[in-house]
């Protein structure tokens, strides 16, 4: 079924719904792509595209952003309505939820203006009948004029199903459409309009459609649309005819405010009547969600139950993380062993040795043995709260503080994903409508720790208690993880509130967000796919960069001029920074060699003070802790270390990405800035009480 052939006739299909209605599910179903899915809104925030064989076609399918409307107002949404209208897809998809087909049918309605190739799929058909919530889809399909189909995403039978409706595509249009029935105001005062627009519009879009929109005065649409349907701007007859149709709604008390308020209202009143005609329900759906709801989203109980579930979820992975990790650290210090007998053997020079085992291989173990257990714990139980639905209520119960702090509720949905990847974080920042408010987002995401720095935090944790106590207790890491967590999201309403009354100052905008069903997380498939998607491209990318940069904390530490090594001299000139922020020139030599990913500086600061010398192949927390006491270290270092590994310049690729979607050095700037200047602050509160201490 998949792959593509030459010979083959290609047809282009998109995708298009509402978020979270498990288009991109069905786009891997159909694929067999690994898309990330999610059960919250804006995971998609792009185009994927994939080639697909059945019979003697090959179809292009698109997966495009979700979308309420395609009256758009964020990116996301405008990148759908341009695909949708300008795309040139031979068939569209419109994906319905069918436990809340009323929301559903309101893009349906939209898209079937425009499209004539259209196919409408009812998903999650089986979460409906479960919830005994029956769709008469016959009838449906009778009312909206094209082909309605039942699906269940992940079931075969639902995809040879929607790719046999794809196969017989150029008999759809023959059927009678359904138009939405606006109020006579309108439609009479756009006529005019519709025939100044006719010979512009032809065959491509409905001239009512085109014509409803111009006077939207959506100045980006507008010159889509004189762009794509080559309307000449010098065209004084259409300027004219939309100048006519505007002061025709004015004249009749229906002014721009007023004239979109209208149309969404008859657009939803007829999505309505649709759904009650078609749908069957024998219990109430969503009573369950809203006793769980009032729990988790409680005035009183949401932030305390939100730090609870974090704190359990760091504490099973501190639990159970500390097992593997001892024993890859055994694995490889006897394979390190081996390895060392083996070049012996064959005759390769001491120097060579050393720069593969003590330089290459060691850096790379060290990274693999701290940082993969964590991850494969902490990314699998993570998405499994994704999954069940519970994202959503994050951002929900976070919108009022981000609002206190002149920002968009939906920051919140950014920071989350800053937990799993800094850079993801920016870029999710596109469903973000406002520029200032994406702006905030994007410069503000690295104050959260990502992955690479989870396992860092980890180490540096236990060190502090071993240093302090002796030993380092389980739930007291955890606890303290979890605080540190806190701290980051405190520091990024802190510097958010900073910015918005400063650099990025403006008015805050508005947002919706859908609070999605409650669902059984398919524990097995959402295991797989975090360990595949996240855990094995965060670990392969780490252990990319941890190799040669090994090979250079070699060479750096060992190349001499004037009987002191490179890194010397480079940790000499850092020293009286690292002195005021309690902290030493290796400590923050290590931090700027780690910029490739966080994931490699705990590795580059244990090569730099034993220059490459033996430290017996171990990389737990206790051998690492010994080292860092012989040199110098006291439970201030080891805490101020500890602050800076939380708030640090991000890593290179998060840089990059902020760059490329800021495209302005200003905010790329900001980015490096705002948490690199709260951590060298905050090390320095802990070298003043340190001072004051030991007064």
């Amino acid at each position: 079924m998949r792959g593509s052939a030459s010979d083959k006739r290609k047809i282009s299909v998109a995708l298009a719904g509402n978020p979270n209605v498990g288009k991109s599910t069905l786009f891997n179903s159909l694929t067999g792509m690994h898309r990330h899915t999610g059960n919250w809104a804006g995971k998609t925030v792009d185009v994927a595209t994939c080639e697909v064989s059945f019979r003697d076609k090959v179809y292009s399918i698109a997966d495009i952003p979700g979308t309420y409307s395609l009256l758009s107002h964020s990116f996301e949404e405008e990148v759908a309505r341009n695909y949708i209208c300008f795309g040139g897809a031979d068939v569209t998809v419109a994906v319905c939820d069918a436990t809340t087909l009323e929301h559903s049918l309101s893009l349906v309605l939209q898209i079937r203006e425009i499209c004539d190739n259209l196919i409408v799929a009812v998903n999650l058909i089986d979460e409906a009948e479960r919830a005994g919530i029956k769709i008469d889809t016959e009838k449906l399909s009778r009312l909206l004029g094209c082909p309605v189909i039942p699906t269940v995403a992940t079931k075969k039978k639902s995809i040879r199903e929607l790719l046999c409706c794809f196969d017989c595509y150029e008999g759809l249009k023959s059927r009678e459409g359904y138009s939405v029935s606006y109020p006579e105001k309108i439609t009479e005062a756009i006529k005019p309009l519709e025939k100044a627009l006719f010979k512009y519009c032809g065959k491509r879009l409905p001239t009512r459609f085109v014509a409803m929109r111009l006077i939207e005065e959506d100045e980006e649409l507008s010159k889509k649309i004189y762009e794509k349907l080559g309307i000449s701007t010098d065209d004084k007859t259409v300027s004219t005819a939309i100048e006519k149709a505007k002061k025709a709604l004015f004249d009749v008390g229906i002014d721009a405010d007023k004239y979109r308020d209208t149309v969404v209202g008859a657009i939803i009143s007829e999505a309505e009547k649709i759904a009650a005609s078609v749908k069957c329900e024998s219990s109430s759906p969503r009573e369950r969600d809203r006793k769980i709801d009032r729990i988790l989203t409680g005035k009183y109980t949401a932030f305390p139950i939100m730090i609870l579930l974090l704190g359990v979820v760091l504490f099973i992975t501190l639990f159970l993380a500390g097992y593997p990790s001892a024993w890859l650290g055994e694995l490889f210090s006897y394979i390190e062993k081996k390895l060392l007998v083996f070049f012996v053997k064959i005759g390769i020079p001491p120097l060579i040795q050393e720069v593969i085992i003590f330089g290459i291989y060691r850096t790379t173990a060290t990274v693999i043995s701290v940082m993969l257990p964590p991850m494969a714990i902490f990314f699998p139980m993570f998405a499994i709260l994704e999954d069940s639905g519970y994202l959503p209520r994050i951002a929900y119960n976070l919108d009022r503080p981000f609002a206190v702090c002149g920002a968009c509720g939906k920051q919140s949905l950014t920071m989350c994903m800053g937990l799993g990847c800094n850079a993801v974080g920016i870029t999710g920042a596109r469903i973000i409508d406002s520029n200032r408010e994406r702006a905030l987002a994007i410069v503000t995401n690295s104050l959260v720790p990502c992955n690479g720095r989870l396992p860092m935090l980890l180490s540096l944790i236990s060190a502090v208690f071993i240093i302090a106590i002796g030993y380092a207790p389980t739930y007291l890491v955890a606890l303290t993880l979890l605080g540190l967590i806190v701290l980051a999201v405190i520091m990024t309403l802190l510097a958010t509130a900073v910015l918005s009354k400063s650099v990025l100052s403006g008015e805050r905008s508005s947002f919706t967000i859908e609070l999605t069903p409650y669902r059984r997380p398919a524990f097995f498939k959402v295991i797989f796919r975090s360990l595949c998607d996240k855990v094995l491209s965060v670990l392969g990318r780490a252990v990319v960069v941890a190799a040669p940069m090994g090979l250079f904390i070699f060479i750096l530490t060992r190349v001499s001029i004037g009987g002191a090594s490179i890194a010397e001299y480079i940790s000499v000139f850092l020293e009286p920074l690292g002195n005021i922020m309690c902290l030493d020139g290796k400590i923050l030599l290590a931090f700027v060699l780690g910029i490739p990913a966080n994931e490699i500086v705990l590795p580059i600061l244990v090569m730099l003070y034993t220059s490459g010398a033996n430290i017996g192949g171990e990389v737990g927390a206790s051998a690492m802790t010994e080292l860092f006491l012989s040199n110098g270290f006291t439970v201030f270092t080891a805490i101020a270390i500890t602050v800076f590994a939380l708030f640090h310049f991000p890593c290179s690729t998060s840089i990059i990405t902020a760059y490329k979607e800021t495209k302005s050095k200003k905010y790329t700037l900001l980015t490096v800035l705002v948490p690199t200047i709260v951590g060298i602050l905050l090390c320095m509160l802990v070298k003043l009480l340190s001072l004051l201490i030991f007064l």
